[in-house]
Protein backbone atom coordinates (compact mmCIF):
# COMPACT_ATOMS: atom_id res chain seq x y z
CA UNK A 1 0.00 0.00 0.00
CA UNK A 2 2.74 2.43 0.99
CA UNK A 3 4.69 1.59 -2.15
CA UNK A 4 1.62 2.29 -4.29
CA UNK A 5 1.09 5.70 -2.63
CA UNK A 6 4.77 6.56 -3.01
CA UNK A 7 4.64 5.57 -6.68
CA UNK A 8 1.54 7.71 -7.27
CA UNK A 9 3.13 10.72 -5.56
CA UNK A 10 6.26 10.27 -7.65
CA UNK A 11 4.23 10.09 -10.87
CA UNK A 12 2.24 13.19 -9.84
CA UNK A 13 5.42 15.09 -9.03
CA UNK A 14 6.95 14.15 -12.38
CA UNK A 15 3.74 15.17 -14.13
CA UNK A 16 3.67 18.55 -12.33
CA UNK A 17 7.34 19.10 -13.15
CA UNK A 18 6.69 18.31 -16.81
CA UNK A 19 3.78 20.76 -16.95
CA UNK A 20 5.94 23.37 -15.24
CA UNK A 21 8.64 23.10 -17.88
CA UNK A 22 5.96 23.13 -20.59
CA UNK A 23 4.56 26.44 -19.30
CA UNK A 24 7.98 28.12 -19.20
CA UNK A 25 9.19 26.56 -22.45
CA UNK A 26 8.38 29.64 -24.54
CA UNK A 27 10.24 31.91 -22.10
CA UNK A 28 13.20 29.52 -22.00
CA UNK A 29 13.39 29.37 -25.79
CA UNK A 30 13.19 33.17 -26.05
CA UNK A 31 15.88 33.54 -23.36
CA UNK A 32 18.14 31.01 -25.09
CA UNK A 33 17.78 32.63 -28.52
CA UNK A 34 17.92 36.30 -27.57
CA UNK A 35 20.04 36.35 -24.38
CA UNK A 36 22.08 33.22 -23.75
CA UNK A 37 23.17 32.61 -27.34
CA UNK A 38 24.24 36.25 -28.02
CA UNK A 39 26.27 36.32 -24.77
CA UNK A 40 28.02 33.02 -25.56
CA UNK A 41 28.63 34.13 -29.14
CA UNK A 42 29.99 37.48 -27.95
CA UNK A 43 32.44 35.67 -25.67
CA UNK A 44 33.61 33.50 -28.58
CA UNK A 45 34.03 36.54 -30.85
CA UNK A 46 35.93 38.41 -28.11
CA UNK A 47 38.65 35.75 -28.33
CA UNK A 48 39.04 36.20 -32.07
CA UNK A 49 40.11 38.67 -34.67
CA UNK A 50 36.70 38.30 -36.23
CA UNK A 51 36.25 38.32 -39.99
CA UNK A 52 33.09 37.13 -41.82
CA UNK A 53 35.09 34.86 -44.12
CA UNK A 54 37.54 33.55 -41.56
CA UNK A 55 38.42 34.49 -37.98
CA UNK A 56 41.71 34.10 -36.15
CA UNK A 57 41.97 33.06 -32.52
CA UNK A 58 43.85 35.73 -30.53
CA UNK A 59 43.05 34.74 -26.94
CA UNK A 60 42.75 37.68 -24.55
CA UNK A 61 44.35 40.18 -26.93
CA UNK A 62 41.10 42.11 -27.44
CA UNK A 63 40.70 42.52 -23.68
CA UNK A 64 44.32 43.66 -23.33
CA UNK A 65 43.85 46.16 -26.15
CA UNK A 66 40.73 47.52 -24.48
CA UNK A 67 42.49 48.01 -21.16
CA UNK A 68 45.37 49.80 -22.89
CA UNK A 69 43.07 51.99 -25.00
CA UNK A 70 42.87 55.53 -23.61
CA UNK A 71 39.59 56.10 -25.45
CA UNK A 72 37.98 53.16 -23.64
CA UNK A 73 38.91 54.65 -20.26
CA UNK A 74 37.72 58.09 -21.35
CA UNK A 75 34.41 56.61 -22.52
CA UNK A 76 34.08 54.77 -19.20
CA UNK A 77 34.80 57.97 -17.30
CA UNK A 78 32.24 59.90 -19.40
CA UNK A 79 29.66 57.20 -18.73
CA UNK A 80 30.36 57.28 -14.98
CA UNK A 81 30.08 61.09 -14.88
CA UNK A 82 26.82 60.95 -16.84
CA UNK A 83 25.45 58.32 -14.45
CA UNK A 84 26.39 60.23 -11.30
CA UNK A 85 24.85 63.45 -12.62
CA UNK A 86 21.62 62.00 -13.96
CA UNK A 87 20.45 58.97 -11.97
CA UNK A 88 20.27 60.43 -8.40
CA UNK A 89 18.71 63.68 -9.60
CA UNK A 90 16.18 61.92 -11.82
CA UNK A 91 15.11 59.64 -8.96
CA UNK A 92 14.75 62.60 -6.59
CA UNK A 93 12.78 64.61 -9.16
CA UNK A 94 10.47 61.67 -9.92
CA UNK A 95 9.86 61.17 -6.20
CA UNK A 96 9.13 64.88 -5.72
CA UNK A 97 6.66 64.97 -8.63
CA UNK A 98 4.92 61.82 -7.36
CA UNK A 99 4.53 63.43 -3.90
CA UNK A 100 3.00 66.52 -5.52
CA UNK A 101 0.59 64.44 -7.62
CA UNK A 102 -0.62 62.01 -4.93
CA UNK A 103 -3.01 64.47 -3.12
CA UNK A 104 -5.11 64.92 -6.28
CA UNK A 105 -8.15 62.82 -7.16
CA UNK A 106 -7.62 59.72 -9.30
CA UNK A 107 -8.89 61.41 -12.47
CA UNK A 108 -6.39 64.27 -12.08
CA UNK A 109 -3.62 61.81 -11.21
CA UNK A 110 -4.33 59.93 -14.44
CA UNK A 111 -4.02 63.15 -16.45
CA UNK A 112 -0.66 63.97 -14.86
CA UNK A 113 0.60 60.41 -15.35
CA UNK A 114 -0.36 60.54 -19.03
CA UNK A 115 1.39 63.90 -19.49
CA UNK A 116 4.62 62.77 -17.84
CA UNK A 117 4.63 59.35 -19.52
CA UNK A 118 3.98 60.71 -23.04
CA UNK A 119 7.71 61.29 -23.84
CA UNK A 120 8.39 57.61 -23.03
CA UNK A 121 6.19 56.46 -25.93
CA UNK A 122 7.51 59.08 -28.35
CA UNK A 123 10.28 58.21 -30.79
CA UNK A 124 13.77 58.82 -29.44
CA UNK A 125 14.78 60.24 -32.80
CA UNK A 126 11.88 62.73 -32.70
CA UNK A 127 12.85 63.83 -29.20
CA UNK A 128 16.47 64.23 -30.28
CA UNK A 129 15.38 66.49 -33.16
CA UNK A 130 13.46 68.66 -30.70
CA UNK A 131 16.48 68.91 -28.41
CA UNK A 132 18.76 69.72 -31.35
CA UNK A 133 16.43 72.64 -32.05
CA UNK A 134 16.57 73.70 -28.39
CA UNK A 135 20.39 73.56 -28.38
CA UNK A 136 20.72 75.38 -31.70
CA UNK A 137 23.99 77.37 -31.45
CA UNK A 138 22.41 80.35 -33.21
CA UNK A 139 20.67 83.12 -31.33
CA UNK A 140 17.31 81.64 -32.31
CA UNK A 141 17.98 78.50 -30.22
CA UNK A 142 15.76 78.27 -27.15
CA UNK A 143 18.67 77.55 -24.80
CA UNK A 144 20.56 80.58 -26.09
CA UNK A 145 17.46 82.73 -25.75
CA UNK A 146 17.16 81.69 -22.10
CA UNK A 147 20.81 82.39 -21.23
CA UNK A 148 20.70 85.56 -23.34
CA UNK A 149 18.01 86.88 -21.00
CA UNK A 150 20.67 86.83 -18.26
CA UNK A 151 23.24 88.58 -20.46
CA UNK A 152 25.21 85.44 -21.38
CA UNK A 153 26.49 85.20 -24.94
CA UNK A 154 25.45 82.45 -27.36
CA UNK A 155 26.78 79.01 -26.52
CA UNK A 156 27.69 76.22 -28.92
CA UNK A 157 26.00 73.74 -26.60
CA UNK A 158 26.73 70.53 -28.47
CA UNK A 159 29.86 71.66 -30.30
CA UNK A 160 31.98 72.64 -27.29
CA UNK A 161 33.77 70.26 -24.94
CA UNK A 162 32.82 72.51 -22.04
CA UNK A 163 29.06 72.25 -22.56
CA UNK A 164 28.40 69.08 -24.60
CA UNK A 165 28.20 66.70 -21.62
CA UNK A 166 26.13 69.18 -19.63
CA UNK A 167 23.72 69.40 -22.56
CA UNK A 168 23.15 65.64 -22.53
CA UNK A 169 22.74 65.70 -18.74
CA UNK A 170 20.23 68.56 -18.98
CA UNK A 171 18.33 66.62 -21.63
CA UNK A 172 18.07 63.71 -19.19
CA UNK A 173 17.02 65.95 -16.30
CA UNK A 174 14.12 67.42 -18.25
CA UNK A 175 12.76 64.22 -19.76
CA UNK A 176 12.18 60.50 -19.22
CA UNK A 177 10.60 60.66 -15.75
CA UNK A 178 7.25 59.12 -16.63
CA UNK A 179 8.02 55.50 -15.75
CA UNK A 180 9.62 56.34 -12.40
CA UNK A 181 6.74 58.68 -11.48
CA UNK A 182 4.15 55.99 -12.17
CA UNK A 183 6.12 53.42 -10.15
CA UNK A 184 6.46 55.84 -7.22
CA UNK A 185 2.75 56.67 -7.36
CA UNK A 186 1.86 52.98 -7.23
CA UNK A 187 4.17 52.53 -4.23
CA UNK A 188 2.70 55.57 -2.46
CA UNK A 189 -0.84 54.29 -2.96
CA UNK A 190 0.24 51.01 -1.37
CA UNK A 191 1.04 52.63 2.00
CA UNK A 192 -1.76 52.04 4.51
CA UNK A 193 -3.49 55.22 5.73
CA UNK A 194 -3.35 53.98 9.32
CA UNK A 195 0.32 54.96 9.47
CA UNK A 196 -0.51 58.56 8.55
CA UNK A 197 -3.41 58.64 11.02
CA UNK A 198 -1.20 57.41 13.85
CA UNK A 199 1.43 60.00 12.96
CA UNK A 200 -1.17 62.78 12.95
CA UNK A 201 -2.38 61.73 16.40
CA UNK A 202 1.23 62.06 17.62
CA UNK A 203 1.40 65.53 16.06
CA UNK A 204 3.82 64.70 13.25
CA UNK A 205 4.40 67.35 10.61
CA UNK A 206 4.31 66.75 6.86
CA UNK A 207 8.09 66.48 6.65
CA UNK A 208 8.19 64.05 9.59
CA UNK A 209 5.58 61.82 7.95
CA UNK A 210 7.54 62.02 4.74
CA UNK A 211 10.83 61.05 6.39
CA UNK A 212 9.66 58.44 8.88
CA UNK A 213 6.83 56.79 6.91
CA UNK A 214 7.08 57.43 3.19
CA UNK A 215 10.85 57.17 2.70
CA UNK A 216 11.23 53.84 4.58
CA UNK A 217 8.25 52.27 2.79
CA UNK A 218 9.61 53.37 -0.59
CA UNK A 219 13.10 51.96 -0.04
CA UNK A 220 12.50 48.86 -2.21
CA UNK A 221 11.06 51.04 -4.97
CA UNK A 222 13.96 53.49 -4.75
CA UNK A 223 16.49 50.66 -4.85
CA UNK A 224 14.77 49.18 -7.90
CA UNK A 225 14.80 52.54 -9.71
CA UNK A 226 18.41 53.14 -8.69
CA UNK A 227 19.61 49.77 -10.01
CA UNK A 228 17.65 49.99 -13.26
CA UNK A 229 18.63 53.65 -13.67
CA UNK A 230 22.35 52.87 -13.33
CA UNK A 231 22.03 49.96 -15.76
CA UNK A 232 20.24 52.18 -18.27
CA UNK A 233 22.69 55.07 -17.95
CA UNK A 234 25.71 52.79 -18.38
CA UNK A 235 24.12 51.52 -21.59
CA UNK A 236 23.23 54.99 -22.89
CA UNK A 237 23.77 55.19 -26.62
CA UNK A 238 20.94 56.90 -28.45
CA UNK A 239 21.32 60.41 -27.01
CA UNK A 240 25.08 60.57 -27.53
CA UNK A 241 24.82 59.08 -31.03
CA UNK A 242 22.05 61.38 -32.25
CA UNK A 243 22.98 64.59 -30.42
CA UNK A 244 26.78 64.77 -30.59
CA UNK A 245 28.10 61.62 -32.25
CA UNK A 246 30.46 61.32 -29.27
CA UNK A 247 32.16 64.63 -29.91
CA UNK A 248 33.62 67.09 -29.64
CA UNK A 249 37.01 65.52 -28.94
CA UNK A 250 35.20 62.43 -27.56
CA UNK A 251 33.82 64.54 -24.70
CA UNK A 252 30.49 62.69 -24.92
CA UNK A 253 31.68 59.29 -26.12
CA UNK A 254 29.99 56.73 -23.89
CA UNK A 255 30.98 53.07 -23.67
CA UNK A 256 27.89 52.00 -25.61
CA UNK A 257 28.71 54.39 -28.44
CA UNK A 258 32.37 53.29 -28.43
CA UNK A 259 31.31 49.65 -28.78
CA UNK A 260 28.97 50.57 -31.64
CA UNK A 261 31.70 52.51 -33.46
CA UNK A 262 34.26 49.73 -33.03
CA UNK A 263 31.83 47.16 -34.40
CA UNK A 264 30.05 48.99 -37.22
CA UNK A 265 32.42 51.82 -38.16
CA UNK A 266 35.86 50.23 -37.77
CA UNK A 267 34.63 46.59 -38.03
CA UNK A 268 36.66 45.55 -34.98
CA UNK A 269 34.05 43.04 -33.88
CA UNK A 270 36.37 41.17 -31.54
CA UNK A 271 37.34 44.27 -29.60
CA UNK A 272 33.72 45.48 -29.53
CA UNK A 273 32.62 42.10 -28.12
CA UNK A 274 35.35 42.23 -25.48
CA UNK A 275 34.32 45.75 -24.45
CA UNK A 276 30.65 44.74 -24.29
CA UNK A 277 31.55 41.90 -21.90
CA UNK A 278 33.64 44.27 -19.80
CA UNK A 279 30.70 46.68 -19.66
CA UNK A 280 28.39 43.86 -18.59
CA UNK A 281 30.83 42.86 -15.84
CA UNK A 282 31.07 46.46 -14.59
CA UNK A 283 27.27 46.81 -14.51
CA UNK A 284 26.91 43.48 -12.68
CA UNK A 285 29.53 44.51 -10.09
CA UNK A 286 27.89 47.91 -9.47
CA UNK A 287 24.47 46.25 -9.15
CA UNK A 288 25.93 43.79 -6.63
CA UNK A 289 27.33 46.68 -4.57
CA UNK A 290 23.99 48.47 -4.64
CA UNK A 291 22.12 45.42 -3.35
CA UNK A 292 24.83 44.67 -0.78
CA UNK A 293 25.04 48.12 0.81
CA UNK A 294 21.62 49.64 0.09
CA UNK A 295 19.43 46.57 0.37
CA UNK A 296 20.39 45.40 3.87
CA UNK A 297 17.26 46.56 5.75
CA UNK A 298 14.82 46.19 2.86
CA UNK A 299 12.03 43.64 3.05
CA UNK A 300 10.49 42.49 -0.22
Amino acid sequence: MNQTLTKRKKLKLESDTGWGYAFIAVALIAFSLFTAYPVINAFIISLQEYRPLGSTYVGLENFVNSFSDELFWKALRNTLVYTLLTVPFNIFLSFLIAILIIPFKKRTQTIFKAIYYLPAVASGVALAVVWLWIFDPLKSGIANQVVGFFGITNQNWLGSSATAMFSLVLMSWLSSHGTAIIIYLAALLGIDNSYYEAAEIDGATFLQKLWFIVVPFLKPTTLFLLVTGVIGSFQVFQNAYLMTGGGPDHATTMVGLLIFNNAFTYFEFGEAAAQSLLLAAIIAFISYLQFKFLGKDIEY
